[in-house]
């Protein structure tokens, strides 16, 4: 697959690193330009790119930056996609501000794709960096985490969901975008290390 990652932090790298493994051409950008991925672009081997390269990939596209970032991303090209677009983000609003649509009842995914004008998949959002980056086992094995994968296109879910079995992880069916608040801040399925059965749950 062609993947480009926008957001350099330790989700995006941490995945850029995963699916370069697996065989996938990845591109990771952020906000001060590839000369600065350089050292991230080794250590993973992810091509580092611009914003605009990284969300011109044709087959899926990860956010994984701040919400209040969203806004300075490459719209037109994003709305334009045809990739699967995966919101990896977090809305904290000590950090990116009140956002009234969210602090109404939308979800933050929901909010997101109504910023790029594109559907979103809401997944990686719901496990701690040092987990994502340390945690991933094989199929099968007893101490396997679950991560919730939610989104109104089932097709583009199963996708991301192959993807998440094939880093090491086990994916469950979340439910559309609008149930994506249970994989959200502060609730139970948020950041626990949970297997599949009790994530479910």
């Amino acid at each position: 697959m062609e993947i480009g990652i926008i957001g350099s932090g330790n989700i995006g790298s941490t995945l850029a690193g995963y699916f370069t493994q697996l065989g996938h051409q990845v591109a990771i950008a952020n906000s001060r330009g590839p000369e600065t991925l350089t050292d991230i672009a080794t250590k993973t081997g992810a091509k580092a790119t611009t914003a605009e390269q990284a969300a011109s990939a044709k087959d899926l596209v990860i956010i994984a930056i701040p919400q209040k970032a969203m806004v300075k991303l490459p719209i037109d090209i994003l709305s334009a996609s045809k990739a699967i677009v995966v919101d990896a983000g977090n809305y904290y609003p000590s950090r990116d501000g009140e956002i009234s649509e969210i602090a109404n009842g939308a979800t933050d995914s929901e909010w997101v794709a109504k910023i790029i004008g594109h559907p979103v998949i809401k997944a990686f959002n719901n496990i701690v960096a040092p987990s994502l980056a340390s945690k991933a086992v094989p199929e099968g094995n007893a101490n396997r985490i679950a991560l919730s994968v939610a989104g109104d296109d089932a097709e583009q879910k199963h996708t991301v969901m192959k993807l998440i079995d094939e880093i090491g992880f086990d994916a469950i069916d979340g439910g559309s975008l609008s149930e994506s608040w249970r994989q959200q801040p502060g609730e139970p399925a948020y950041c626990q290390n949970l297997d599949k059965e009790t994530l479910k749950d």
